[in-house]
């Protein structure tokens, strides 16, 4: 991770760790950096935002700093990351940007990037981002004349991502009653019109965003709410997207939360049945379940472990060719489709299996059992103080020496926050939380907090 970027972007508290003036300059950059010296037309780069009151402050910032340095900005409105990732790998994009903060509070937003290629940007250009953020780069210079850069109301990149989910699909979901929570982000249009148009009964929540509202006890974070929502209408199925639907959890018919691990679980199986699953492994990280390893065994299935990240997860399953990989959290990547983590696009792979093997979603899920987990956020003002500390290094020394083989403990920065985890995995929730406060207990102790 970088002074400014971390493993998903540039993120921060709106116009006090992340700026206006952050934007512009990361949009002057960009222009420049990528203006094609070999012919005359000038690069583009797309544009989409969340429903945050300051996605448009940023959206204008980085268009006025890109057309200054000469780039034409293709502007697809509010809309979803992996759209984003889609539309600059699918129409002859240099790259793309979407701003969003994800699952974070509406103050907070962030700039990711992504490549022609629609995957996360290289390290390589972050840093050379990073270093004229910080002036060690000379000031880039102004395009002039003809060669200042305009700006292009895109909702048509929109609509043909809309289109290509829908094409996506195997069978109508005529009759289905499905349940939708948008978060009040990014997915508050898009998912029902992909749902709908593929004939299901939608019923929708958290869709009136207000740039206020977003993830605001609701979306993947507080899945209660849809898990009530489904009983209480009683859907076949729910679907929970984040801020920039790049996630998503699923609720089974029967309210019960079936979380990312399940999900890579349900689909690696899927896979298998019909041999479609390369090398026979799925990619996880380190936060996976214990569970979803001993379903896997199970199941004649191998697995990868990565960092915490779905950049990380990417870069596995790139570098060996494996179809499906994915997080706890509802990033789930599926390689055939998409270079990113993708809400809807999970959402309609769910509803793949459960009609294709005439399955509830809860059935489906039946064989996977998650051990119990207790995972605690802890704010801090230095990460790295807290990572380095040899009393809290020996707390966790001591505690994993104490789980034996019986469960695991993890403490780990945050690489969008300033927080750091303190998870604990045991055969019951009790003695989880027992070495959860015994860590947290310590971090606050020394004074870490904030």
């Amino acid at each position: 991770m970088g002074k400014y970027f971390g493993t998903d972007g540039f993120r921060g508290e709106a116009n006090i760790t992340l700026t206006a003036d952050h934007a512009y300059k990361i949009g002057r950059f960009l222009g420049w950096y990528y203006q094609h010296k070999d012919k005359d037309e000038k690069c583009k780069i797309v544009i989409g935002k969340d429903t945050r009151r300051s996605s448009y402050m940023f959206e204008y910032a980085l268009a006025g700093g890109l057309t200054a340095s000469g780039a034409d900005v293709y502007l697809l409105h509010v809309t979803t990351t992996p759209s984003v990732s889609y539309v600059a790998r699918t129409e002859d994009f240099d790259c793309g940007i979407m701003i969003s903060a994800s699952h974070n509070p509406y103050f907070d937003n962030g700039i990711k990037l992504v490549n022609q290629n629609g995957e996360k940007m290289d390290e390589e250009t972050i840093l050379k981002i990073e270093e004229y953020l910080d002036g060690k780069i000379p000031e880039v210079p102004f395009a002039e004349r003809d060669k200042i850069g305009c700006t292009v109301d895109y909702a048509a990149g929109r609509n043909r991502y809309i289109g290509y989910l829908i094409s996506l699909a195997t069978r109508s979901y005529r009759d289905k009653k499905v349940g939708l929570d948008c978060a009040n982000g990014s997915a508050w249009m898009i998912a029902k019109s992909v749902f709908d148009a593929l004939g299901a009964k939608t019923y929708v929540m958290s869709n009136q965003p207000n740039g206020l509202n977003i993830n605001v006890d609701c979306g993947s974070t507080h899945i209660e709410g849809l898990q009530k929502f489904v009983v209480d209408n009683g859907l076949d199925v729910g679907f929970a997207f984040d801020g920039d639907a790049d996630r998503c959890l699923c609720v089974d018919e029967n309210g019960n939360l079936v979380d990312g691990d399940a999900i890579i679980y349900i689909y690696g199986c899927y896979l298998k049945e019909r041999g479609k699953l390369y090398g026979n492994k799925v990619v996880t990280t380190i936060m996976s379940n214990f569970g979803l390893y001993k379903a896997l065994d199970d199941a004649g299935i191998e697995y990868e472990k990565t960092a915490v990240g779905d950049k990380y997860v990417y870069e596995n399953m790139s570098q060996n060719g494996y179809r499906l990989g994915g997080e706890q959290s509802g990033h789930i990547i599926f390689k055939k489709y998409a270079t990113t983590g993708d809400g809807i696009l999970t959402a309609i792979k769910m509803m793949e299996v459960m009609l294709e093997k005439k399955m509830t979603l809860g059935e489906l899920a039946a064989s996977y059992k998650a051990y119990p987990q207790v995972l605690e956020n802890v704010r801090v003002a230095d990460k790295a103080a807290v990572r380095e500390d040899a009393e809290v290094q020996s707390a966790v020394a001591e505690i994993t020496k104490e789980l034996g083989n019986d469960g695991r403990i993890l403490l780990r920065e945050s690489g969008t926050e300033p927080v750091m985890r303190v998870m604990v995995e045991a055969g019951d929730t009790q003695t989880c939380r027992k070495y959860v406060d015994r860590v947290v207990g310590l971090i606050k102790a020394k004074g870490y907090c904030v």
